[in-house]
């Protein structure tokens, strides 16, 4: 069963219950991938943006959850695959995952991705047995099948294997997917389900440290709904029988941290897990107060952007955006840019042409 993240009425934490602090207000936004065509902006999907931090685990998390059929459709317009930095960084990982010292090597992988084949087609080891799950209903893998919704392939494990007889794994792995879901009761449930006793799960994820230090507010949209750190994933993982056993940064999607779990007792952490934890509280990142500091350098961002594209304007000069992104819905919408400052906006995704 799902847990709701409010209680008589204020807001609580997914994962233990703890009362959310320091909220971070963006207003009124609309889906950041649900793309709409010129006339039909007043159909537009809207809720509130805003983020808070549980005083008891420290997870940041939004505290308002989109029902999740509005954001991942059949024709959600997300492709990995497209992406050459994306591709090379599955390429190049998995043979670090198979080193027995930090990952056990298995011959039973069980992956997850937000939408599309690239982490399908580059990132299972040779000769490993695997199956998959994607938040996107319609999605197709890259060797052209169709993917189970991670619902589905969880609760039929939960049932004792599904209808190939699939069996608990060595490997589960996550990619940019496990921060999309609130509901973390159910998934793990299912990761018990799935893993076999000395398996690992993986996942990774935007990490909040560099969000905080680089004023990264535009990761922060509706499909992204928690925002771990080392010490929040370490609790996380205890809520639910797990540890936090290894951590590594990733220099991809501005930021993000690799976290490795294993049921309790299995092994020891290692020493990156105490150096990162370490350093997060050295910077303050447990503390709510370090989410007001990091919203008034957001608003001190947002006058000088908007200032700067006035500025441009007044002077008889064009300004034209690259990149539909998620990300730039957040951007746009919390400053306030509109057609009257970013005349268009180029993109080589057919799906965003002309909406």
């Amino acid at each position: 069963m799902a847990k709701e993240n409010t209680e008589a009425g204020e807001p609580v934490c997914r994962v233990c219950d703890g009362r959310l602090r320091a909220r971070v207000d963006f207003g009124s936004q609309a889906l950041a991938n649900a793309l709409v065509l010129p006339g039909e902006t007043g159909q537009e999907y809207l809720f509130r943006l805003a983020l808070a931090m549980c005083e008891d685990c420290s997870l940041v998390q939004l505290v308002e959850e989109v029902p999740r059929g509005l954001m991942f459709r059949d024709d959600y317009p997300y492709y990995t695959s497209g992406s050459r930095f994306m591709i090379e960084h599955f390429e190049a990982w998995p043979g670090g995952c198979c080193d027995a010292n930090s990952r056990p090597r298995t011959r039973s992988w069980s992956r997850s991705a937000p939408t599309t084949g690239s982490c399908w087609t580059w990132s299972a080891p040779p000769a490993c047995a695997t199956w998959g799950s994607t938040l996107q209903p319609g999605v197709r893998g890259g060797g052209g099948q169709g993917r189970a919704g991670p619902q589905r392939l969880l609760r039929e494990v939960q049932c004792g294997g599904d209808r190939r007889g699939r069996r608990p794994g060595g490997f589960i792995y996550s990619a940019n997917t496990f921060s999309h879901i609130p509901y973390l009761d159910s998934v793990f449930e299912g990761i018990t389900a799935l893993l076999k006793p000395g398996g690992v799960f993986l996942f990774e994820d935007p990490y909040l440290g560099d969000i905080v230090r680089r004023t990264s507010f535009d990761q922060i949209y509706d499909e992204h709904f928690y925002f771990f750190t080392a010490r929040s994933a370490r609790a996380m993982a205890r809520h639910y029988g797990f540890e936090l056993v290894d951590v590594e940064h990733l220099d991809v999607h501005g930021g993000e941290v690799r976290y490795t779990l294993m049921f309790q007792g299995q092994r020891e952490p290692a020493e990156a897990v105490a150096r990162m934890i370490a350093q997060e509280e050295a910077a303050g990142l447990h503390h709510p107060q370090t989410l007001l500091g990091f919203e008034r350098r957001m608003q001190h961002t947002r006058r000088q952007l908007t200032d700067l594209l006035r500025s441009l304007r007044e002077q008889g000069r064009t300004v034209m955006a690259y990149g539909a992104t998620g990300k730039s819905t957040t951007v746009a919408n919390y400053c306030g840019i509109g057609p009257d400052l970013v005349s268009c906006v180029v993109d080589n995704t057919r799906r965003s042409r002309g909406s």
